[in-house]
């Protein structure tokens, strides 16, 4: 009794640290500083640079997304509301997710970069 107790602890701990560890998935990070960011991508590997890429590039298209979702609200307000707060509050996230994608953009492009100059596969990273 108490060793199987013990091997379903052990199973537990392992799915537990394999979900928090995200098993190996990439993630885009706006605010990695650069010089971060260029370090990492010289010491990987093709594959992983491409999933790192490929992450940027899920990340800045999410952010299009929701930028175009903003626009949208921003447009249909009246041209007599433009100046009141709803119209402010909009413009300031606007702002805020283009920086977003601007620190995404010149992320992405140091993976991506790095990914063809080790000559690594490039085709559908484009954005």
């Amino acid at each position: 009794m108490e060793i199987t107790r013990r091997i379903m602890f052990a199973v537990f701990a392992m799915v537990l640290s394999a979900g928090l560890c995200g098993c190996g998935k990439k993630s885009a990070d706006a605010g990695k500083p650069m010089s971060q960011v260029k370090t990492e991508a010289e010491k990987m590997s093709t594959s992983d640079l491409r999933s790192t890429a490929m992450a940027y590039k899920d990340a800045i298209t999410a952010k299009k997304g929701e930028l175009e979702t903003l626009a949208a609200k921003l447009k249909a307000i009246p041209v007599t509301e433009m100046v009141g707060e709803k119209a402010k509050s909009l413009n300031a996230e606007i702002g805020k997710v283009k920086d977003s994608i601007t620190a995404l953009t010149e992320r992405f492009q140091v993976y991506f970069d790095k990914l063809k100059e080790k000559g690594g596969d490039v085709s559908g990273l484009t954005i």
